[in-house]
């Protein structure tokens, strides 16, 4: 079981190492993180921010995995491997579309002094 974390934080090194995207997802989890404890959020606010951060990224690990699968298979382009690898990544656009969301539901009211 102590190797299965070990592969998990290896594909995550790989992921945040690799992949531009997923630098982008740090980049804007860490500004989210930052500002949660500028404003202090409250329990309640934590929880839709670690639901959001944690479902961004495990979409994009899931993205990248279907990618690299798909490239391994199919090297050559093929439509059937281009619309999966565009479906998955619209999987990963859905759920940063609902983080946004979910962001500016828990700091709006912060940012503009607005009681919840």
């Amino acid at each position: 079981m102590i190797k299965s974390f070990g592969y998990a934080g290896r594909g995550l090194f790989q992921l945040i190492r690799h992949e531009q995207n997923a630098q982008v997802h740090l980049l804007a989890a860490i500004v989210v993180i930052t500002a949660g404890f500028l404003l202090g959020l409250n329990r309640y606010e934590w929880l839709g921010i670690c639901v959001a951060i944690g479902m961004v990224w495990s979409a994009e690990a899931f993205n990248t995995a279907i990618e690299k699968l798909t490239d391994m298979v199919s090297p050559e382009r093929h439509p059937q491997a281009g619309l999966v690898k565009d479906l998955a990544a619209g999987g990963v656009l859905i759920c940063a579309i609902v983080a946004v969301i979910i962001a500016l539901l828990v700091f709006l009211p912060h940012l503009c002094n607005i009681p919840v």
